[in-house]
C-alpha cells in the first residue's frame, strides 16, 4: 500500500468572480522509503500541493488517501492528529523562537503530543533528535548563536522528534550556501536511508539531483515525473574537504 495517494484532486481558490486551479485534476502515489523532489516554478502549484499533502490545505475534489486513511473526510481534530502523528516539516525560514534554546524548540511539538510523555521523555527524545542532526553539543545555544545551516538541523530534529512517518520539506536549503545546503541534504539522504520518505519542494535541478523521484508541476498539473539516479552528498561533500586540504 502507498504511504501516499492521490485520486484526481483539485484545489480551487476563489475570490468574488474569479476562481483559481492552483491544482488541477492531479494524481500519484508515494510508496514508504521513497525521496521525491516535488519542482516547478513560481505558481506552478507544488506549494499547495505540498500544503495539502500536509494536511494544512483542504482539497475541493478528489482523493487524498494517507497510509490507507481518507484525509478528505477527517474533520480539524483528526488533521490536528494527523499532522502531529505523521508528518513532520521542514520550512525554509527555519521558524525557531529566537530567545527559546534548540533542545527547548525541537521539544515543542511533544508538549502538545497525544502520547502523554513525561517531561524526562520529552527531554530524552529532543536530545537524540539533535544527536541524529550532528548538534549534540549544541542543545542549550539560542537560534542567535547558531548558523543558518545549524538553525536549519535544529528544525530537522523539531521534525523529527515526533518520530513520523513522513517528512516534507518545503524549499530548505532556499537560504543556505552550497556547502551547507550539501550537509542538509546529506542529512536528508541519511534519513531516507534509514526508512524515513521525504518530499522536497525545490527550484533548483542541483538539489533535485539528490533525490531519488523528481515530479515537476505546471499550471498545477504534473508534465513529468521520472526516476533518478541520485547524486551523493556525502561523496560531494567529501570532493570539497579534498580540494581543501590540497
Amino acid at each position: 500500500m502507498p504511504i501516499l495517494e492521490l485520486n484526481d484532486i483539485t484545489r480551487v481558490y476563489r475570490s468574488e468572480s474569479i476562481a483559481v486551479k492552483a491544482v488541477d485534476s492531479v494524481s500519484m502515489t508515494i510508496s514508504e522509503k521513497e525521496f521525491v523532489a516535488l519542482m516547478g516554478s513560481s505558481g506552478s502549484g507544488k506549494s499547495t500541493l505540498m500544503n495539502i499533502l500536509g494536511c494544512l490545505d483542504k482539497l475541493t475534489s478528489g482523493t487524498y488517501l494517507l497510509m490507507g486513511e481518507d484525509v478528505g473526510k477527517m474533520n480539524k481534530n483528526q488533521l490536528s492528529g494527523i499532522r502531529n502523528r505523521m508528518i513532520g516539516f521542514v520550512f525554509q525560514n527555519f521558524h525557531l523562537l529566537p530567545r527559546t534554546t534548540a533542545l527547548e524548540n525541537v521539544e515543542l511539538p511533544l508538549l502538545y503530543s497525544r502520547e502523554k510523555l513525561s517531561w524526562k521523555e520529552i527531554r530524552e527524545r529532543a536530545k537524540e533528535s539533535l544527536k541524529i542532526v550532528g548538534l549534540g553539543d549544541r542543545i542549550n545555544h539560542t537560534p542567535n548563536q547558531l548558523s543558518g545551516g545549524q538553525q536549519q538541523r535544529v528544525a530537522i530534529a523539531r521534525a523529527l522528534v515526533t518520530k513520523p512517518k513522513i517528512l516534507l520539506a518545503d524549499e530548505p536549503t532556499g537560504n543556505l550556501d552550497s556547502k551547507t545546503t550539501l550537509e542538509i541534504i546529506d542529512i536528508f539522504q541519511k534519513l531516507n536511508d534509514d526508512g524515513l520518505t521525504i518530499l522536497m519542494v525545490t527550484h533548483e535541478p542541483d538539489v533535485a539531483n539528490f533525490t531519488g523521484r523528481q515530479i515537476v508541476l505546471s499550471d498545477g498539473k504534473i508534465i513529468s515525473d521520472k526516476k533518478n539516479k541520485p547524486v551523493s552528498a556525502a561523496n560531494e561533500l567529501e570532493k570539497i574537504r579534498l580540494r581543501n586540504d590540497s
